[in-house]
């Protein structure tokens, strides 16, 4: 068979299988963006892991090596690309739908209902564009520059699409709060934030790359942002709701 599929791309292939789930929850009618954003986070803790797995192997061949990359990028595209764009479709539908606040205050978004369905769009695919292009650049500046430029070791040029792990799940806990608390859907933001974090993909500026320290305060992070989704919101609610809605339609 074509292809890697050795203990080295593992990780690489269980971000792709969650991150499609998370996609494929995310627009089942009417979506669930909430549970969509477990599988975002999930996809983050594989792409922490799935390099430093990768180098334990010391005898990977130039072949197994360069799928490796490619592969990572790859899933990068979906997971935090595609993924990121269903959940906002979600919030979307659900909040211009005017659903009823038992499951993460739901109700009718005073802004989200304005924005035409074009402009959504638009926002989607250039989104999903821009992190094609820094995923693509990254790719091949790294192999023009391997074993060259030891400031491209050290900083990142740009933001980097893994980050959407952690920004798109912080402001569904952002906006659960102020739902549940103030009453008031900010689910339009989600879109301004999707122009933000597109506009900083390729945007061109350093950032440090984190340590092994930072690294894991971040996974220690998004661990805190699941718990809280899990045990102090409705999450298993809405999860059970949606395993029983599937359970129906197999049926």
């Amino acid at each position: 068979m074509l292809g890697v599929y050795d203990y080295t791309v593992i990780l690489t292939y269980i971000s792709v299988l969650s991150a499609s789930t998370g996609i494929f929850v995310t627009l089942t009618n009417p979506g669930h963006p909430y549970i969509g954003m477990v599988f975002l986070l999930f996809c983050g803790l594989c792409d922490t892991f799935d390099g430093k797995v990768a180098r334990t192997k010391k005898n990977r061949t130039k072949l197994q090596k360069d799928f490796g990359v490619q592969i990572d990028s790859l899933s990068d595209l979906i997971a935090f690309g595609v993924l990121p764009v269903c959940l906002g479709m979600a919030l979307y539908n659900k909040s211009n739908a005017g659903y009823e606040k038992k499951l993460f205050g739901f109700g009718k978004d005073p802004w989200i209902g304005n924005i035409p369905i074009w402009v959504i769009y638009i926002i989607c695919v250039l989104f999903v564009l821009a992190a094609l292009i820094r995923l693509a650049y990254f790719n091949v500046t790294c192999e023009e520059t391997q074993g060259e430029n030891m400031d491209r070791k050290k900083y990142y040029f740009g933001l980097p699409v893994t980050s959407t792990a952690l920004i798109f799940p912080s402001f569904l806990i952002l906006r659960y709060a102020i739902a549940d608390i103030w009453k008031y859907d900010i689910s339009h933001l989600y879109f301004v934030l999707l122009v933000i974090v597109g506009v900083l993909f390729i945007a061109r500026f350093k950032i440090t790359k984190p340590n092994n320290a930072l690294i894991y305060l971040m996974v220690a992070f998004g661990v805190v942002e699941f718990i809280v989704m899990l045990f102090f919101t409705s999450l298993q609610k809405d999860i059970w709701s949606f395993i029983n809605a599937v359970l129906r339609y197999i049926k």
